[in-house]
């Protein structure tokens, strides 16, 4: 029987990549998607042509409620969640002197109380069954932090020390819980990037290229696998050198 994989925000592009992964690898794959039903019936009628079955739910991440609605839809269509990808998320970039409070709420709310939001809704399940898979998405700069990027970088930190302490909690029920902190990688929203900066970004990544979304989703597709079941409370760094740990 295959397993169910959620994955929040799965509609960007490291979201989309991770989707086809998780299919191609055996798995009934959801998503999760804020903003109009156009675009999410577009996106899933494009995936499907390409020969993904995607089930699509609105869900703001950011609001409990929103998140026990999600996986009880999910749960109806599929069965219970056995692979849950956190990996919603937003940046409000801007140097801490001037900092909202607002940029600072939305920021933490989505990339890092999401992730809570989400888990708390599987994650006994997953204990109960005797399996169970969360790929927690941070940031090279949650590792290292960011010039401007105060919210973000503490969000995505606060993500990796989530997934020590739940690995903790499930590894003798047979969850892992693990942490991957990519470096820049050629998503449509990084390729949006003027050219010029772009190069300066591309100058500093040792292997002179930026990343595939497709590198990140294999990497999802392996810790969702039956093979990591060894791998728990893990950080693993996709960001061509770099930033070395």
């Amino acid at each position: 029987m295959s397993r169910v994989a959620l994955v929040t925000g799965g509609m960007g592009g490291l979201g989309t990549a991770m989707c086809k992964a998780l299919i191609n690898s055996g798995h009934k794959v959801a998503t999760t998607y804020v903003g109009d039903d156009e675009s999410a019936t577009a996106w899933t009628a494009k995936m499907k042509s390409e020969g993904f079955e995607v089930f699509a739910v609105k869900c703001d991440v950011t609001s409990f409620d929103d998140a026990v609605t999600a996986v009880a839809k999910v749960t109806e269509q599929y069965g219970p969640v056995d692979v849950l990808v956190n990996n919603a998320g937003i940046t409000r970039d801007g140097v801490f002197k001037k900092m909202t409070v607002d940029q600072w709420l939305a920021v933490i709310n989505t990339n890092l109380n999401s992730a809570f939001n989400m888990t708390k809704q599987v994650f006994d399940g997953m204990c109960e069954r005797g399996f169970g898979r969360v790929v927690n998405i941070s940031s090279i700069n949650g590792q290292k932090g960011q010039f401007g990027q105060a919210n973000y970088s503490a969000a995505k930190a606060g993500i990796h020390g989530l997934s020590m302490a739940l690995a903790q909690e499930g590894a003798k029920k047979g969850v892992t819980v693990n942490t991957i902190a990519p470096g820049y990688i050629g998503t449509d929203m990084v390729m949006a990037i003027a050219e010029e900066v772009r190069n300066k970004i591309i100058a500093g990544v040792p292997v002179g290229r930026l990343g595939k979304p497709e590198e990140i989703a294999g990497l999802v597709a392996y810790l969702a696998s039956d093979l990591s079941g060894f791998m728990t409370g893990a950080e693993l760094a996709i960001n061509g050198g770099q930033h070395m740990m």
